[in-house]
């Protein structure tokens, strides 16, 4: 899994290979409803708000934001795949939703099929963080401080990365107060209130990092944090599972060819270009934009899937 992702980033700025013809071509048959599988101010719904505008200013065409909440995504792909495949409704949700989320909740009533994948627009900036005050330097000393006696409250913002947490602790033989709230604010807004020692953040630590108020004690991802390259990835402690995620567009199963492509692309170039709001915001939020689709999309959401279920099967 960790290689089939490392070859997927690396290849990220080659998939989006539509002419700018199909953009020239395709025009949506109406107004485009542009669900979001986030809560309304948050970084998600931040960028998905601005790539509208941008949509709208560059193409013309009519972009219609709307929530769609629940169940890490589930909702929200439930709902889209009942709706039209014309282009004229897409989703903004993370690879998640179509690995852990739908194995996790077959009563969801979604599968890959039911949707076509897009384009992502960023991956997670995925790391274990605690306030700087704890004089934790990496990972190694919360599990040493664990093994002293400490009680570490350590937060979650998915079942996905409970699990994780869970595995951390099992592999060091230690057991963790494991603490699940919604979203990484909430766990940043844990750990930045002392209800929390230490907790999982997908990049919104980035301000606090560089403060000098958080440190990241180790990287989740396959690959190092951009902010804090020097920390250890998890399988230095034991667990080989990665949390490597991206945020991605998709629209319901069947959409045509052209307008898959005129969308992805019209989307991938707004986040690639730095000079757009979202793509500034996307920098800075997220460490830079992540662009895949296609083929090399599609088996990114597999793979995401197959990693998933190896992974309930560790847990229980």
């Amino acid at each position: 899994m960790k290689n089939t992702l490392r070859s997927l980033a690396t290849a990220s700025a080659l998939v989006l290979m539509a002419t700018s013809g199909a953009l020239a071509e395709w025009k949506p048959s109406g107004p485009i409803t542009m669900l979001i599988g986030f809560a309304a101010g948050g970084g998600a719904d931040t960028q998905a708000r601005m790539i509208a505008e941008e949509l709208e200013k560059r193409h013309g065409w009519q972009i219609i934001p709307e929530q769609a909440t629940g169940g890490g995504g589930a909702k929200l792909s439930a709902k889209i795949k009942d709706m039209p495949n014309d282009g004229t409704v897409i989703g903004l949700a993370v690879t998640e939703t179509y690995g852990y989320n739908m194995l996790a909740n077959p009563k969801a009533g979604y599968t890959q099929a039911d949707i076509t994948p897009l384009t992502t627009t960023a991956g997670f900036q995925m790391g274990i963080v605690s306030q700087t005050s704890k004089g934790w330097n990496d990972f190694g000393d919360v599990i040493a401080a664990a093994k002293g006696g400490e009680s570490i409250r350590f937060g979650t913002m998915s079942p996905r990365i409970a699990d994780i947490a869970f595995l951390l602790g099992e592999a060091n033989d230690v057991e963790f107060n494991i603490i699940e709230v919604k979203g990484g604010k909430a766990v940043m807004n844990g750990v930045n209130a002392g209800d929390m020692d230490v907790g999982f953040m997908a990049g919104i630590q980035a301000k606090g990092v560089a403060a000098g108020d958080l440190v990241n004690l180790a990287s989740a991802l396959s690959t190092p944090l951009k902010m804090s390259p020097d920390v250890k990835r998890m399988d230095a402690y034991g667990v080989d599972f990665v949390l490597d995620g991206y945020f991605v567009f998709v629209g319901p199963g069947g959409m045509p060819s052209d307008a898959q492509k005129a969308i992805s692309t019209a989307i991938a170039d707004i986040v690639n270009d730095p000079s757009t709001k979202a793509g500034g915001f996307i920098k800075k939020a997220f460490g830079g934009p992540a662009t895949i689709s296609g083929s090399e999309l599609g088996g990114l959401l597999a793979a995401d899937a197959a990693d998933a279920e190896k992974l309930m099967m560790a847990v229980n």
